[in-house]
């Protein structure tokens, strides 16, 4: 049998409260009264409900400043003031700092049935809606919440695999939670309580790659002065997370695929054979199939780690996920800033709905912590947002090349405008473009290079 909501109605005319609680009744409410502001926020405290009537004018804490203190004690409380004519201009700024509604006396029972009905219902959907947030926060990272089927898909499978122990292969352009995922996956796998470690591949060359993952002896290399534990000693019973898997060097990717295989390996430098107990989960930005017909991934390697393949979509592709990311990073950020802003104008959020996010979650963050810090109001304007967002209608310079011309020539053509876009921040540009950031520093300097030798 379900608990019917409980009101609290506060007027220190005695006539007032035993009317009202009457009507209330009838209509199947429970009902608590108080006769002032203090004893009110006392009976708020001891039983909280669901819902506060309270008269605006009483002796001491009147309405006003009850309603803020038992909002402090329940943001979620609803709130409906009881004025006479002569303070409804006081009401309708009270409805500005949270009041739900307000009544004017004398007051009409049809009237105050409709009002509390629908601040009730008001209360069950922010009730629902919580509980709906918490349920995700506790379940997922904040950029991995999603109702288009595309992520549901994606959180189906993750999911089905976690608990299993077979390679996990994620495939996804830059910025779309790969990493997040593969934290979620480690979360709820049997590995839980032991190390989840990650090697970005494409951040370290081959030599110190090698190291890293599998360690080195002392007298390995110059510079090796003591043995070194590495990746996968450190994640031993965990997860060890192969960012960027695709940019291993062949040497690296051969030692890779007989850990796989056999479960052993050496250090850099060693004789010992070493035995490996980590489950592998490993990410690309890049099609994987091509870059093996590419030659940049083995293929026996690829088909090792794509026992279990999981896509994640660009932002492009999931548009129904756009506004609930943007409000959670709003909120987020906000907190992070000290900022009082809510919430985002329709005009904001059409701008970033039709905006193409080639940054993907990633960069949705970027410009919604922007707008954040910038907005004047509490509510963010399309004015707050990037730019490029908001400016995306108008006419932009569009990159036109003739057949036949040279590959290094659009190349480079095309990472020059990218940083031009991101005001030379070369990290940004890399992630928009699907490539390192020392893909740019090294373009940058071959370059350069090319310059000074046509000199």
């Amino acid at each position: 049998m379900n608990t019917p909501p409980l009101v609290l109605v506060v007027d220190d005319e005695d006539a007032n409260r035993l009317a009202l609680e009457r009507i209330l009744v009838r209509e199947g409410l429970d009902v608590r009264h108080a006769e002032d502001g203090r004893q009110g926020l006392q009976r708020l405290r001891d039983e909280p409900p669901d819902l506060l009537l309270t008269d605006l004018k009483m002796p001491g804490m009147d309405g006003l400043e009850l309603m803020k203190a038992a909002r402090a004690i329940d943001p979620d409380l609803q709130v409906v003031l009881l004025t006479a004519y002569g303070t409804v201009e006081t009401a309708v700024n009270a409805m500005k700092d949270g009041a739900f509604d307000f009544l004017t006396k004398p007051l009409k029972r049809a009237e105050i049935v409709r009002t509390v009905r629908k601040a009730l219902e008001k209360r069950a959907l922010v009730s629902e809606n919580r509980a709906l947030r918490d349920e995700l926060a506790r379940a997922l990272p904040g950029e991995m919440i999603g109702r288009s089927a595309a992520m549901r898909h994606v959180l189906e499978e993750a999911g089905q695999v976690a608990s299993a122990q077979a390679s996990v292969l994620l495939t996804g352009e830059s910025g779309t939670g790969k990493g997040l995922l593969a934290r979620w996956i480690h979360r709820h796998s049997d590995r839980r309580d032991r190390p989840l470690v990650t090697v970005n591949c494409g951040a370290l060359p081959e030599n110190l790659l090698e190291s890293e993952l599998f360690g080195h002896e002392a007298g390995a290399f110059t510079g090796a002065r003591g043995r070194k534990e590495g990746r996968f000693d450190l994640a031993a019973g965990g997860t060890l997370f192969l960012d960027e898997v695709t940019e291993m060097s062949p040497a690296v990717q051969v030692k890779l695929l007989r850990v796989l295989q056999d479960g052993e390996y050496e250090r850099v430098g060693g004789t010992r054979t070493l035995h490996a107990d980590v489950r592998i989960i490993a990410a690309t930005n890049r099609d994987p199939q091509q870059a093996v017909d590419e030659g940049r991934l083995r293929a026996d390697l690829f088909y090792r780690l794509n026992v279990i393949a999981i896509h994640l979509p660009p932002l492009r592709q999931r548009r129904d996920d756009i506004a609930l990311l943007a409000r959670h990073f709003l909120v987020r950020h906000a907190r992070r800033n000290g900022r009082a802003v809510t919430g985002l104008s329709d005009e904001a959020l059409a701008a970033l709905q039709s905006w193409d996010w080639p940054g993907n979650v990633r960069e949705l963050e970027n410009a919604i912590e922007r707008a954040v810090v910038l907005c004047r109001d509490d509510v963010i304007g399309v004015g707050d947002l990037p730019p490029a967002i908001r400016d995306h209608d108008r006419a932009a310079p569009v990159l036109s090349f003739a057949p036949g011309t040279p590959l290094k020539v659009v190349e480079r053509a095309m990472i020059e405008a990218t940083l031009a876009h991101c005001d030379g921040d070369k990290a940004l540009a890399a992630r928009l473009l699907g490539i390192t950031a020392r893909t740019i520093y090294r373009r940058e300097a071959e370059w350069r290079a090319e310059g000074d030798a046509g000199r």
